[in-house]
C-alpha cells in the first residue's frame, strides 16, 4: 500500500511520509537519559503527539515508558482526588504489562473509584513501590496535559511529582517525567480560560529548559519529498518546492502536511493540473494554499476562537498586522506570552514576527471581515466596480489603484494624518479584497513591515504583484522608497512595481503616476 500525507492524528513512518525525526528524537532522549523533568510546551497540531510515540518506541528498550494520554480522563475525574486516583491507576494499568503482581493488585483496587482512603499521597506510595521493583528505569510521558492544568487537584499532583524528584537519591521514583501541551505549567497563574479566577504558580519549577526545535526546516521538507519522489516520479524541482512550502509555512508541521496532502490527493486530477507533475509546480503550489486558507481545520478554528476570547491577544495582532508596529519580544509582556504559547508569533532577532505567512493571511482575512463590518462603504464600491479591473483574466493593479485614491478620498479626504497613518492601509487591503477573493490571496512582506513601509505581495493566478504601502514623509525619503520598491523587485524577478503613498501634506497632488528607474516601472499612487 502506497504511503499518503498525514493530517489526522500522529503520523507512523510505515504509513505516513514524514520528516526524519530522528535527530531532534536523540536529543530528547538525552535528556530522559540525564533523568530530566521537563515540559513540551508547542501550539496545537505542532508534532507533538507524533513526537511522543516515536519517542516511547525509541525508549522502550532502555526504558520502561508510561505514555499516558489526558484526553482520555474525563473532566468530572480531576473533581477530587479519589477520581483522580481511580483514572490514573486506570491509565497506568492500560498502558503497561511489566507490573508486579502486588502493585496491580493495587492499582486495579484504586481504580474502581471505591475506595475512600485513595489520596494522592496513597497513590504515589503504589508509584513508589512500581519504580523500585520495576527491572527498568521508568519514564512518565503525559501528553494533553493542558487537560488538567486548570484543576487544584492536577497542581497537587504535580506537588507530588517535584517532592519525589527532589528525594530521589533516597527515594525510587520516576527516572523521567514529561509533560506535554500547549499550555507551560510550570506556571499557571495566567488565565487558563476567560471566565476563570487567576491561579497561583505551579509546583513545576524543577522542570528542565526544552530548547529542541520540532518545526520543519526547508532541508527536513526536501527529505520527505524526496521519498515522495522517489515514488512517484513527478519531476518537480525538489529544493524550489521544499523552499516554497518552508517560505509559506516557516516549517510549521501541519501547514506543511496539509499542503502536500493537498498537492498529492486534490489539486493533481483537477482543473488546470491532469496529473502529479502539473501539480507539483509553483502554480499548483498556489492553488493548494488558496483551499487552505479557505479550510475550515481545527487549528484556524482553535487560532481564531482565541482572538476571541483574549482582547490584549487581538490587540497584539492588530497592530502586528496593520500598523506595522516593530515590537520587541519582552518574556514579561502576558500579551507576548500568550501570542507566542499559541502559535501565533515566532521571535526573530529580538522582534516579534507573525508565525508564518499562512497565519498572516488568514488573520488579514478574519480581522478584514470585521472592519468591513464598521466601514463597509469601500468595501461595496470595490466589489460594485470589479469588474473592471482584469485584463484577459490578470488583475489590472494600476486601475485599482486610480479608483482606490478616487474612492477613498471622495469617502475619506477629509481625515487627518493619525487616520491615515492607522489605518490607510487596511481602508486598501480592505478595498482589495473583493477584487481578488476566491482566486488571489495577499500578504505583507514581513522583512519591510514597518511604521512607515509595508510591501503587500498579491498572488494571482500564477503571477505575484509588488505594491509598497507608505506613509509620505518627505521627497527624499519617497526617492529611497523608489530604490527600495526597485530592489524588491529584483528579488522577485518583476520589471513593474506599485507603490502607494498615504501623503499627509495638504498642497498634495493626488492620483496615480509612471515612474522609470533604470529598467523598472513604478506605478506611484498618492492619497
Amino acid at each position: 500500500m502506497s504511503k499518503i500525507f498525514n493530517i489526522d492524528g500522529a503520523c507512523d513512518p510505515e504509513l505516513h511520509y514524514m520528516v526524519d525525526i530522528s535527530g531532534r528524537l536523540q536529543e530528547i532522549k538525552a535528556m530522559v537519559d540525564s533523568g530530566k523533568y521537563f515540559t513540551i510546551n508547542r501550539a496545537r497540531q505542532y508534532g507533538k503527539t507524533t513526537t511522543l510515540a516515536a519517542l516511547s518506541e525509541l525508549l522502550k528498550d532502555d526504558y520502561q515508558v508510561f505514555s499516558l494520554d489526558f484526553q482520555t480522563i474525563s473532566y468530572g475525574d480531576f473533581e477530587s482526588e479519589q477520581n483522580f486516583v481511580a483514572a490514573f491507576s486506570r491509565e497506568v494499568l492500560d498502558c503497561s504489562e511489566n507490573i508486579s503482581d502486588e502493585v496491580r493488585s493495587e492499582l486495579e483496587l484504586f481504580s474502581t473509584g471505591k475506595v475512600r482512603e485513595a489520596t494522592l499521597s496513597v497513590l504515589f506510595k503504589s508509584l513508589i513501590k512500581l519504580c523500585r521493583k520495576s527491572e527498568k528505569k521508568i519514564v512518565l510521558i503525559i501528553d494533553e496535559v493542558d487537560t488538567a492544568t486548570s484543576n487544584q487537584v492536577f497542581v497537587d499532583f504535580l506537588a507530588q511529582l517535584r517532592a519525589y524528584y527532589l528525594k530521589r537519591r533516597k527515594t525510587p521514583t520516576f527516572h523521567s517525567v514529561i509533560l506535554a501541551g500547549v499550555y507551560d505549567v510550570r506556571n499557571i497563574k495566567r488565565k487558563l480560560r476567560p471566565e476563570e479566577e487567576r491561579k497561583t504558580n505551579s509546583p513545576w519549577n524543577i522542570a528542565a529548559r526544552f530548547r529542541v526545535d520540532m518545526g520543519f526546516s526547508a532541508e527536513d521538507i526536501a527529505g520527505m519529498l524526496k521519498e515522495y519522489e522517489d515514488e512517484h516520479q513527478t519531476g518537480m524541482n525538489i529544493e524550489d518546492m521544499s523552499g516554497l512550502i518552508y517560505d509559506y509555512t516557516s516549517g510549521y508541521p501541519y501547514l506543511v502536511s496539509w499542503l502536500c496532502k493537498s498537492l498529492d490527493e486534490d489539486i493533481a486530477g483537477s482543473e488546470g493540473f491532469p496529473d502529479n507533475s502539473s501539480a507539483w509546480t509553483k502554480d499548483g503550489f498556489l492553488a493548494a494554499v488558496k483551499l487552505l486558507l479557505n479550510d475550515q481545520n481545527p487549528l484556524f478554528e482553535s487560532l481564531i476562537g482565541k482572538l476571541n476570547d483574549f482582547p490584549e491577544l487581538n490587540h497584539v495582532i492588530s497592530r502586528l498586522l496593520f500598523q506595522g508596529q516593530s515590537i520587541a519580544y519582552n518574556p514579561d509582556d502576558p500579551a507576548v506570552q500568550m501570542a507566542q504559547m499559541f502559535g501565533f508569533i515566532k521571535v526573530e532577532n529580538s522582534t516579534v514576527l507573525i508565525a508564518n505567512r499562512i497565519f498572516e493571511t488568514r488573520l488579514y482575512n478574519n480581522f478584514l471581515l470585521k472592519f468591513k463590518e464598521q466601514n463597509s462603504s469601500i468595501f461595496a464600491e470595490s466589489s460594485r466596480q470589479k469588474n473592471q479591473f482584469f485584463i484577459n483574466g490578470y488583475l489590472n493593479v494600476k486601475r485599482i489603484l486610480e479608483k482606490f485614491v478616487e474612492c477613498f478620498d471622495e469617502l475619506y479626504g477629509d481625515k487627518g494624518e493619525t487616520f491615515l497613518e492607522e489605518d490607510g492601509r487596511r481602508y486598501f487591503m480592505l478595498f482589495l479584497k473583493p477584487i481578488i477573493n476566491g482566486i488571489g490571496n495577499c500578504y505583507v512582506e514581513a522583512e519591510t513591515r514597518n511604521r512607515e513601509r509595508m510591501d503587500l505581495v498579491i498572488d494571482y493566478l500564477g503571477e505575484q504583484y509588488i505594491i509598497e504601502m507608505k506613509i509620505w514623509r518627505g521627497n527624499a525619503y519617497n526617492e529611497r522608497g523608489e530604490e527600495q520598491l526597485s530592489a524588491y523587485l529584483d528579488y522577485f524577478h518583476l520589471n513593474k512595481g506599485y507603490m502607494l503613498s498615504f501623503n499627509f501634506n495638504k498642497k498634495k497632488q493626488i492620483g496615480v503616476k509612471n515612474i522609470v528607474l533604470g529598467d523598472k516601472l513604478i506605478v506611484e499612487a498618492v492619497v
